[in-house]
């Protein structure tokens, strides 16, 4: 981590893992919703919470920054566990046959 202070290279390297925390994020909200449906929503509260206390408990800035942007990504997915419903409903994504449906 010091080369990143060394260079000042941190909040690109930021920038960079929070794409790639938000980007892994898309398909896990598709897959959870496919298989578990909404009651999966606990879990990224779960996460999420988790993610704050770790963040606020680590001193090195850059990873503390990190799991700030994982634990807020994760909360941000409770919602968009609920809207993915909304697009199996409208048929932009496929439904689970193995599931029974509200709607």
């Amino acid at each position: 981590m010091e080369f990143l202070n060394e260079y000042h290279l941190g909040g690109l390297f930021i920038g960079i893992c929070t794409f790639l925390i938000i980007g892994l994020f898309h398909p896990i909200v598709v897959k959870a919703e496919y298989y578990w449906g909404t009651r999966c929503w606990w879990i990224f509260l779960i996460l999420g919470i988790a993610g704050v206390f770790a963040s606020l408990s680590i001193d090195n800035v850059i990873l503390s920054s990190l799991l700030g942007v994982f634990a807020f990504t994760s909360l941000w997915t409770i919602k968009e566990v609920f809207e993915q419903e909304d697009r199996v409903k409208k048929g932009w994504f496929p439904k689970n046959p193995k599931r029974k449906y509200k709607f």
